[in-house]
């Protein structure tokens, strides 16, 4: 009688100037068959750093967010990708939860719940409408999982096997460590990058939506974030998450509105 083969898997973690917290990231990750690192027009020595946990590196420049994930997940070789962000920690239960569920699923990809921390407190409630994320799909077959095109937040498209639609399995019961801001002040920086890439996204696409579309986001955004996902069971914070939601839309409206008549900054 002959065993069946073990599956393999393979951490992706994507990286731009991480060398300050991609240790605590890649460490956790030694359960992993392999882990391959995507290097994102880093300039410090973010390198350096993730040789010491593996030799899968792969550098180079990309602007647009699905475009290098969808290179890191062409490198990987696992049955199996677990992508992971240099702001995350998986713990050890969940690792073995990881392992089990690939040895034995019949899916094409598996959400995973995410636990939050703004600094040293851990904030479960209230993420969600494109500032935070509760879970995300992040184990899925190797050739299963595909990224759209755009600077923050792409779409995905999945393939299951054999030509048949993709197969969404159950959920993780065990959560990742996602430490998401290390303050308030970071929480702000945060949804200026995200307004300013979701504006860049919108002069390509065309497609900038109207003034009034945007302020109703504003409101039911916020709503959303902190009454229907009890973002009020946070405190301060939770009302700080649902504004940050509400106001994603409408700053990076109001960005793109501004740079369609004058040229908008390099981006780096």
């Amino acid at each position: 009688m002959t065993s069946e083969k073990r599956p393999t898997l393979s951490a992706l973690v994507v990286a731009h100037n991480e060398a300050d917290r991609i240790a605590a990231c890649l460490e956790k990750l030694a359960f992993c068959d392999e882990i391959v690192v995507v290097l994102d027009r880093c300039t410090d020595h973010t390198d350096a750093v993730a040789r010491r946990f593996t030799d899968r590196l792969l550098p180079g420049a990309w602007p647009v967010e699905g475009e290098r994930r969808n290179a890191g997940i062409a490198a990987c070789q696992g049955d199996w990708v677990l992508e992971v962000d240099c702001d995350e920690h998986v713990p050890p239960a969940l690792a073995e939860e990881i392992r089990r569920v690939i040895a034995t699923s019949d899916a094409d990809y598996h959400e995973i719940p995410v636990d939050n921390f703004i600094g040293p407190r851990r904030v479960r409630h209230g993420w969600g409408a494109s500032f935070g994320k509760a879970a995300y799909p992040g184990l899925f077959r190797k050739d299963a999982k595909s990224w759209g095109r755009a600077r923050v937040h792409p779409p995905l498209s999945w393939t299951g096997r054999h030509g048949q639609p993709a197969i969404k399995g159950a959920m993780l019961s065990q959560r990742i460590d996602h430490f998401v801001d290390r303050d308030p002040s970071d929480m702000l920086r945060r949804l200026d990058s995200y307004t300013t890439a979701r504006a860049l996204d919108l002069l390509e696409a065309e497609r900038v939506d109207g003034l009034p579309n945007n302020v109703r986001r504003l409101f039911s955004r916020t709503f959303k974030c902190y009454v229907m996902r009890r973002g009020y069971r946070e405190g301060g914070l939770g009302l700080m998450i649902a504004l940050m939601a509400g106001l994603y839309p409408l700053i990076a409206h109001l960005k793109a509105r501004h740079w369609r008549q004058f040229p908008p900054p390099p981006q780096g």
